[in-house]
């Protein structure tokens, strides 16, 4: 099919050239447009694309090495990661993200294994993001959800990346978000994130996802206590894995007589799934009330209003980390233990010490 071509913009030494469907970046790959962005998707973000980025298309297109090549490099902070996600996110916002949360124990990687498989015999891309805690000593990780959804190994349709929580709280790693951009660009159809096993106040995964899936089980001591306010309040499903035991009918009453007490602002009622994740059991049912709230939130018109929401989270946080990197690159290892010792001889206050660094000015 015959394109029609408009020429040209400059940058130092490389050079980009616009069509109605693609931009040639010299040194760089073909990058097709997305039909509802042209022609002005090379705008600001994506017209600071420096360095070379041969791999773009192929990770577009679902190469897994190039796709496991960008990932590494947004998750180690590498010089080109901005450039990176400031070029792949116009082709993000397509692929349902959906977390699962839940405490240790609960059967999280087993459920989203079955999840996958079930969306893979509706001829659908996966992506998983598995969320293990690191050790606060080494800062290392076991990473044994691969071990629980090796099956998948095999399967080009899903893609499985296992990150560790490097210190960071609420349940995902600091890069969960940016990882999740970067598969979503890659063109997979669903992207299903694993918390870290959870308690009741860590609750990250709501600013992400756009369906929250929070996993109960049954025995796990008292019910009160592992249904209390936090973790709970952000379930959009709510699912009873492991419900062959005895108890899923008390955690199942209790949800409900905690749903009596409050409404939710969207007028939801988030339905009680109940499952048996390592026989395959109520994963269809799943499937179904995650869609069902999808469809409910369209209907609404509830679904943008949530992201934008989302988005200003996420963008407060993204600032803080923004300042936080820019007072670190200014403060060295050695100057951080000078100021630690000083506060420690409490020769000078930590208060003063914060608000001068934050301003720039000389401590």
């Amino acid at each position: 099919m015959a394109r029609s071509c408009a020429w040209a913009r400059f940058h130092g030494p490389f050079t980009t050239f616009h069509s109605s469907a693609y931009s040639i970046t010299l040194n760089s790959s073909l990058v097709p447009m997305p039909a509802s962005r042209q022609p002005d998707v090379l705008n600001e973000a994506t017209a600071d694309l420096r360095p070379r980025l041969e791999w773009l298309d192929r990770l577009r297109s679902g190469d897994v090495r190039a796709l496991a090549r960008a990932i590494t490099m947004v998750e180690s902070h590498a010089a080109q990661a901005l450039p990176l996600l400031k070029a792949l996110f116009p082709y993000s916002g397509r692929a349902s993200v959906i977390g699962l949360t839940g405490s240790p124990g609960a059967g999280k990687s087993t459920l989203v294994d079955q999840l996958a498989r079930h969306y893979r015999t509706q001829e659908k891309t996966v992506g998983i993001v598995a969320v293990d805690p690191s050790s606060p000593f080494t800062g290392g990780a076991i990473l044994g959800d691969r071990i629980r959804m090796q099956s998948h190994f095999a399967d080009p349709g899903i893609y499985i990346r296992s990150m560790a929580t490097r210190g960071s709280l609420g349940g995902l790693a600091r890069t969960t978000a940016d990882v999740a951009t970067v598969l979503d660009a890659s063109g997979r159809d669903v992207i299903l994130i694993e918390t870290v096993g959870v308690g009741q106040d860590e609750v990250d995964i709501v600013r992400l996802a756009e369906t929250t899936v929070v996993i109960l089980v049954p025995g796990m001591g008292d019910d009160v206590q592992s249904i209390k306010a936090g973790i709970m309040e952000i379930a959009d499903i709510f699912v009873i894995n492991k419900s062959d035991r005895e108890g899923a009918e008390r955690v199942e009453r209790e949800i409900r007589a905690m749903q009596s007490l409050a409404s939710r602002p969207d007028q939801w009622s988030p339905p009680i799934v109940k499952t048996v994740a390592s026989e395959g059991q109520g994963i269809a049912e799943l499937a179904e009330a995650i869609e069902q709230y999808h469809a409910y939130m369209a209907k609404e018109g509830l679904a943008l209003k949530r992201t934008a929401h989302n988005w200003q989270e996420r963008l407060l946080e993204m600032m803080r980390d923004a300042m936080l990197d820019r007072v670190r690159g200014s403060v060295s290892p050695e100057a951080l233990a000078n100021y630690a010792l000083q506060i420690a001889e409490h020769k000078r206050d930590p208060y003063s010490l914060v608000e001068e660094l934050v301003r720039g000015g000389a401590v």
